[in-house]
C-alpha cells in the first residue's frame, strides 16, 4: 500500500519549491552583478609622472576631527604632484583647524550652512571653490592616504574617460566582530549593485571617502549644488552624473589608502545603518527589492 503524503508534508514541499524557485530568480538578477564586480576595478599604483598634466588640490571636509585629522594629513605634506592641501573646517567646536594648520594645511573656515544644504556637500562646495589645482582629490578625515595616492588617483582619472572616480580603500577595523559585520555589509553591496565595477548604471554606488575629478567639471556643472540636500552625497552625485550620460568609475586603492573604521561593533552597526539602505537616493521599491535579493541569495541557501 502506497502511503499518501500528509497535508503538512505537501505544504512543506510546496514552500521548499517556491523558495528554490525564488532563489533561482534572484540568482538570475545577481549573476550579472557578480560578473561585473569580478572584472575588477582599475588598481591604483604608485610612481606616476609628477610633471604630468594636472596640478592637484587635496580637499578635506572636517568637523570636530581633532583626534584624526593629523593622521590624515601626515603623508600629504610635500606629496608628489600636490599643489595644496585644503581643510574645510565645518564649524568645529574642537581644535581641528589649529591642528590642520600645524600640519601645514590651508584651513578654510566654513560658512554657516545654507538652507536645504547638508554639511558635507556644503564643505566640499567651499573647498572646491577655492582650490587652485586642475584636479581635486577629496578625502575624509578618517582616511590614511599614502603620499603616492593623490598622484596615482589623478593619473588614473586622466587616463580614463571618467568625469568622476571614487577610490575603494583597504578598511581597518579595531573590533573582530566589527570586521565580520563590515565584510558582510560590503558583500551585500556587491550583490545589490555590483560595487567595484565600472560605474555606468542608474544603480551606481560610490565611496565618498575619496573622490577624484577635474575642478572645472565640478564648478561648471555645479555638482555639489545638485546633491546639496542628500545625506548620501557620494551616491547621489554619481547617479546624477550617470543620468546625464557622464562616465563614473571606482578605482581600487587598497595599496595606497587605508580607512580607519569604527571602534566597536555597535559603532559599526550604527554607521552602516545610516547609509546601507540608501534611503535618500533609492525608492522604497528598490530598497525592498535589494533586501529581498540579498536575503534570497545570501540567507535563504542556509535554510535549504
Amino acid at each position: 500500500m502506497v502511503a499518501t503524503p500528509t497535508r503538512s508534508a505537501c505544504v512543506t514541499s510546496l514552500v521548499w519549491w517556491l523558495l528554490a524557485a525564488a532563489e533561482a530568480a534572484a540568482l538570475v538578477v545577481v549573476a550579472p552583478r557578480l560578473w561585473r564586480a569580478a572584472r575588477g576595478a582599475h588598481r591604483l599604483v604608485a610612481g606616476g609622472d609628477v610633471v604630468g598634466a594636472g596640478s592637484i588640490s587635496v580637499v578635506i571636509p572636517a568637523r570636530n576631527e581633532a583626534a584624526r585629522i593629523a593622521d590624515c594629513l601626515a603623508a600629504l605634506r610635500g606629496a608628489p604632484g600636490v599643489l595644496e592641501v585644503i581643510v574645510v573646517d565645518d564649524e568645529s567646536s574642537d581644535a581641528t583647524a589649529q591642528i590642520a594648520e600645524q600640519c601645514g594645511a590651508t584651513v578654510v573656515r566654513g560658512a554657516a550652512l545654507p538652507a536645504e544644504w547638508v554639511g558635507k556637500a556644503w564643505a566640499l562646495q567651499q573647498g572646491v571653490a577655492v582650490a587652485k589645482g586642475d584636479v581635486v582629490v577629496t578625502l575624509d578625515a578618517d582616511t590614511r592616504p599614502s603620499a603616492q595616492l593623490p598622484l596615482a588617483a589623478r593619473d588614473a582619472l586622466l587616463q580614463s574617460d571618467a568625469h568622476l572616480a571614487t577610490v575603494a580603500p583597504r578598511f581597518r577595523c579595531r573590533s573582530q566582530l566589527g570586521r565580520w559585520l563590515h565584510a558582510a555589509m560590503l558583500t551585500s553591496l556587491v550583490y545589490r549593485h555590483a560595487a567595484g565595477a565600472r560605474q555606468a548604471r542608474r544603480d551606481a554606488v560610490a565611496n565618498g571617502q575619496c573622490m577624484v575629478f577635474r575642478r572645472h567639471d565640478a564648478l561648471h556643472d555645479d555638482w555639489f549644488t545638485a546633491v546639496r540636500s542628500s545625506t548620501i552625497e557620494d551616491v547621489a552625485l554619481v547617479r546624477w552624473l550617470v543620468a546625464r550620460g557622464k562616465q563614473v568609475e571606482m578605482f581600487d586603492g587598497r595599496d595606497l589608502l587605508v580607512v580607519e573604521m569604527f571602534d566597536s561593533f555597535s559603532d559599526t552597526w550604527r554607521g552602516w545603518g545610516r547609509s546601507l539602505a540608501l534611503t535618500t537616493v533609492e525608492s522604497p521599491w528598490r530598497q525592498f527589492s535589494g533586501v529581498l535579493v540579498t536575503a534570497l541569495t545570501l540567507v535563504a541557501p542556509l535554510l535549504l
